[in-house]
């Protein structure tokens, strides 16, 4: 299967990068290389780029994309919660523009054999690194109730949380669950059939749920986006796309804090703290898809995209 994925908010992501054609630009979710071909197509020969992701198919079919400015680019295979580490390793301790685009490729949803999707019965995975051990089927067949409750509800925001976790412990009782069709199955039993009717696909919610947990998205994003704003050079570009509130909420707090950090209370006159700001956030609102690109791609309904500049 050809790797294919449509870069959401692309023009708007690029626009708000400010590329300079002799900088250094990062991007931590390389996924087909989509926005790091309009990254690069913009930089000269003295510029440089560094794509990060943690799957091999993606980073395959990126290399094959951005074949014709081998010259400037360095893919790497990893997670981008190590850029500093990776880009220190390699002589680069500062960088001028970086883009994260947190949506799950169309390859992966639409691969059979990842086990992202449940419009397809095959083996529970959901790993976006396919070295790592911990997998979907971990999840579900060795989380206690109370952990698949709180993950269900607070990762899927499921209003059913409780109900599918208790249904997936009582099917797992009688032997492991090993497949996206047997979980749908136990979600579908869970959900009133009147409410099933109302709100899409039954399991949407907790199959998001699950693959957040399987890859640490929440906890990954969080623990980077300080280094992030930290490896911008001056007037540095920070651009994140979102796809769901958990995710937005994280960045949009982030880039409050990095702007302000003052930690003194209000009725201060002056400020003690000594924290002075990181940068200021160029997106008071989240910049939203465009009628026109909401037509041509469905999936890019909930992105959101936020940009902080460092000072």
């Amino acid at each position: 299967m050809e790797f294919h994925h449509v870069s959401v908010l692309l023009n708007e992501t690029i626009e708000n990068l400010n590329i300079r054609p002799e900088g250094t630009y990062l991007d931590g979710t390389l996924g087909g290389g989509g926005h790091a071909y309009h990254v690069c197509s913009r930089l000269s020969q003295k510029g440089r780029f560094f794509g990060i992701d943690q799957d091999e198919d993606a980073i395959l079919a990126a290399g094959e994309r951005l074949q014709e400015f081998r010259d400037r680019v360095t893919i790497i295979h990893g997670n981008y919660c190590h850029a500093k580490e990776a880009l220190a390793e390699r002589g680069i301790e500062k960088v001028d523009g970086i883009v994260l685009d947190l949506g799950v490729s169309s390859y992966q949803l639409d691969n059979e054999e990842r086990g992202f999707s449940y419009k397809y019965d095959t083996e529970l995975d959901m790993r976006m690194d396919k070295s790592a051990a911990f997998s979907a089927k971990t999840i579900i067949n060795e989380y206690s109730e109370t952990e698949l409750y709180r993950i269900i509800r607070d990762y899927g925001e499921e209003r059913f949380a409780k109900n599918i976790a208790k249904h997936i412990v009582q099917r797992r009782m009688k032997k492991p669950v090993e497949t996206t069709g047997e979980l749908t199955e136990i979600i579908k039993a869970a959900i009133p059939a009147k409410m099933r009717a109302k709100t899409g696909h039954p399991s949407k919610r907790t199959f998001q749920a699950v693959r957040i947990e399987c890859n640490h998205e929440l906890e990954v994003l969080r623990d980077s986006l300080d280094d992030m704003i930290e490896l911008l050079n001056p007037g540095g570009r920070l651009c994140i796309i979102t796809f769901h509130s958990l995710e937005d909420r994280i960045v949009k707090s982030a880039f409050k804090k990095n702007e302000n950090p003052c930690t003194c209370p209000p009725e201060f006159p002056v400020c003690v703290c000594g924290k002075t700001s990181k940068g200021k956030v160029i997106t008071r609102k989240p910049i939203l898809p465009g009628e026109k690109e909401l037509e041509e791609n469905k999936r890019a309904k909930s992105a959101k995209l936020r940009v902080f500049e460092k000072a």
